[in-house]
């Protein structure tokens, strides 16, 4: 076996999930281009490699590597290479200069073991000393343990997730329970987890690998939207995934349930299976629910016909029936439902009855489920508006990586209404949790359109709690005259019906271009976004126009999209930092969107930096205000006001949007909604999710590609069906509610 030795001047070529490069090393002054499965490279590191020329049709001369190890940099080149190479954030190419200039061949060491040394260096402190130390230590650290997942086959990127979850404990974490990997990293499924389990010498059939595959299987059933999973389908699903008998799995969901670790449930005539958490949740939920639509309301004799009449001619405006008794109920009721599609009038029927409630001396609070829809409703009624997150005060329990809510019904939320927007997008444990902080006698709102698709998270809490009829629901049905004059009005609730759009009608707002190639389709969108759009209406990509996809992948999928639009609404240009982070080259002034909760993400306000606070939620958008690559950072500016600083590998919590998702863009709404219709899997080309994107749309709407796709989504009427037990158990407990009133009045 041969061997060559030298430091790394370029990486060629890097696949980011498997660790295959191609890499460039240099020893006085020789050159030889490795190739090989690294787990862990950076330009300036001299490695020490193992292997085998070999000849390359197309490139040449090669070293196949079979094994390395890194060799600490021995030259003051060598340091300062390795230390300016992005490796550790606060160093970029100045600083390492000063700091090889200053400390020559002890630098490291100085880092590593001494490193308040380091102020000694103009423009570092305390704190970037500290932040220096941290990252270098954590470095060697995630060596380590690359190294070791090496050997399970676990990719490089897959090995960084890894360690973000567990940090230094992370091979103490694998070794006591590898099956922690698929429940607690991202991305990380049961059988890369078995695989490394089987490796260790776990048994095939050992009851903690079962029992272990069995609860995973329940949660990807949760993941997938559902409440609970029919112990027949749990069975059949979980044995094919673990390649056991059906006999065996029954009764490891016997031994999980007498320990407590799940819960089955009939559900008439349906044997249910569910994780804790969700059984508490929607019992919990139905119990609040029937507690505050059966408290009893006082309207202090307040003439509530007479104060509507008021407000009316106070507004200029002039209510219909539906929306008038959703005002009355909504002042008689402890609850209430109102639902209705766009053009309806929800948002004038809240404006009345915010201001009804204030005649009345009320205390109110408003909220919905997102940031964005959130500043919608307080755009629209001139009240402010929270999340539900925000309004529950979410923060840290006694462990730092639990959240919690602070208001609960230990700690209630002080106010006598509640109005919820966006009700369709929440999902039971948020509105378990939002439940449990409501006092009985507050009156509580719930605003939605339920024909929209349902929460990304488990159940469908709004249509459950409509179509179980055991509370007061208000359907708002009427579209206005102004709404009629609105093609993307009446064409919304034309797809809703089962009918087809109608199409470019002169000097409206709905359009359809017709474009019957893919790759042509992408072409059109990419004109309209640069060019025709901004010039139409005044609005631009950053600011306005949404181009939506009902995919992700494919040529007028969103990855591509996103790529393709950066390429012409923000080319590289000399003034312009950027960061290339995987597959993913993230510049200054990009759209991006976060695609993940992170409760712990710091933010800062742009207005008052002395104003800070936590937390960054999937769906919210933004820009990149800055790129700072000395010290390996990516700012983006949420809503105009919050600045978020993203570091390392946070950048996967990030993605390009100027084209995202129908599902992400829920409790959105964009002034012009650019979208390709073209062919793809029938369960997303759904009649459902046509109407949920136009509804997104406040004043255009353009359709690019095929007439025919058009017509199809709008008959494919498939809607995914979700386990839930919520409609069940609010039927059931609210008649048995009303058989026992009723019991009472009889022998009163």
């Amino acid at each position: 076996m041969d061997e060559v030795q030298g430091m790394i001047n370029e990486i060629v070529f890097r696949n980011e999930v498997n660790g295959y490069s191609v890499i460039e090393i240099c020893d006085e002054g020789e050159e030889t281009t490795v190739v090989g499965y690294f787990p862990y490279l950076n330009i300036g590191e001299t490695i020490r490699v193992a292997g085998a020329w070999v000849e390359h049709p197309d490139y040449g001369k090669q070293f196949k590597m079979e094994a390395y190890h890194v060799v600490t940099p021995a030259t003051l080149n060598g340091i300062e290479r390795y230390l300016c190479s992005g490796l550790i954030p606060g160093i970029g190419p100045a600083t390492a200069k000063k700091l090889v200039e200053r400390f020559g061949l002890d630098t490291l060491d100085i880092i590593q073991y001494n490193p308040q040394k380091l102020t000694e260096i103009e423009g570092i402190g305390d704190k970037k000393a500290q932040k220096i130390y941290d990252a270098f230590i954590e470095q060697r650290e995630l060596k380590d343990i690359m190294l070791f997942l090496e050997g399970y086959k676990i990719s490089p990127a897959y090995a960084v997730r890894i360690y973000k979850t567990y940090g230094a404990e992370t091979i103490k974490v694998i070794r006591e329970n590898p099956y922690n990997l698929a429940e607690d990293v991202f991305g990380i499924g049961f059988k890369m987890a078995d695989r490394i389990a089987l490796t260790m010498g776990i048994p095939l059939d050992s009851e903690y690998r079962i029992a272990s595959g069995t609860r995973y299987v329940l949660n990807q059933f949760h993941n997938n939207g559902h409440s609970y999973v029919p112990q027949e389908l749990l069975i059949k699903t979980s044995a094919e995934l673990l390649n056991v008998r059906e006999e065996v799995i029954e009764n490891i969901l016997l031994s999980l349930f007498i320990d407590r670790k799940i819960v089955i449930e009939n559900l008439d005539d349906v044997k249910a299976v569910y994780s804790i958490a969700f059984h508490k949740a929607e019992v919990g939920i139905v119990r609040r629910l029937l507690t505050l639509a059966q408290f009893p309301i006082s309207t202090v004799q307040f003439d509530i016909d007479n104060e509507i009449r008021k407000l009316e001619a106070e507004d200029g405006i002039d209510l219909a029936a539906n929306q008038r008794e959703a005002v009355q109920q909504a002042a008689t009721k402890g609850l209430l439902v109102i639902t209705g599609g766009p053009g309806t009038g929800k948002t004038t029927t809240i404006k009345t009855i915010i201001r009804l409630f204030e005649r009345m001396g009320l205390d109110v609070l408003l909220c919905a489920p997102t940031g964005r829809a959130a500043k919608r409703m307080q755009e629209a009624t001139g009240r402010e508006s929270r999340t539900i997150h925000r309004l529950l005060e979410y923060g840290f329990g006694d462990k730092d990586e639990d959240m919690v809510f602070q208001k609960n019904e230990d700690s209630p939320l002080e106010a006598d209404a509640i109005i919820v927007d966006e009700v369709s997008m929440v999902d039971i444990l948020l509105m378990n949790s939002l439940l449990k902080a409501i006092c009985e006698g507050t009156r509580l709102i719930l605003v939605g359109d339920v024909d929209q698709l349902p929460s990304v998270g488990p159940g469908c809490v709004l249509k459950d709690i409509i179509d179980s009829k055991a509370v007061s629901v208000v359907r708002l049905d009427e579209i206005f005259r102004q709404a009629q004059e609105s093609m993307i009005v009446v064409n919304a609730h034309r797809i809703n019906k089962g009918e087809p759009p109608v199409l470019n009608i002169k000097d409206k707002d709905f359009f359809f271009i017709r474009e019957e190639n893919q790759a042509e389709i992408l072409e059109k969108i990419k004109a309209l976004c640069k060019d025709r759009l901004p010039k139409y209406s005044g609005y631009n990509s950053h600011e306005g126009i949404q181009i939506l996809s009902p995919m992700k992948k494919g040529i007028c999928g969103v990855i591509n999209l996103n790529t393709e639009l950066q390429k012409v609404l923000n080319p590289p240009y000399f003034s312009k930092t950027e960061r290339q982070f995987r597959d993913v080259i993230f510049r200054q002034g990009d759209k991006v969107m976060q695609i993940r909760n992170n409760y712990k993400m710091k933010w800062q306000s742009l207005s008052d930096p002395d104003y800070e606070g936590e937390g960054v939620f999937n769906g919210d958008m933004g820009i990149i205000s800055k790129v700072d690559n000395e010290e390996q950072t990516i700012e983006v500016i949420y809503d105009g006001e919050r600045v978020v600083k993203y570091e390392g590998s946070d950048l996967d919590e990030l993605e390009l949007s100027y084209a995202v998702t129908v599902h992400k863009s829920q409790g959105s709404e964009f002034p012009i909604l650019v979208m390709p219709v073209t062919s793809g899997p029938p369960m997303l080309l759904t009649r459902n999710l046509l109407y949920t994107a136009l509804t997104r749309a406040k004043q255009m709407v353009v359709l690019v590609g095929q007439e025919r796709c058009i017509y199809s989504m709008v008959k494919n009427n498939y809607v995914t069906r979700r386990y839930s037990g919520l409609e069940y158990r609010l039927q059931r407990l609210g008649n048995l509610n009303e058989h026992n009133e009723a019991s009472i009045s009889s022998q009163e």
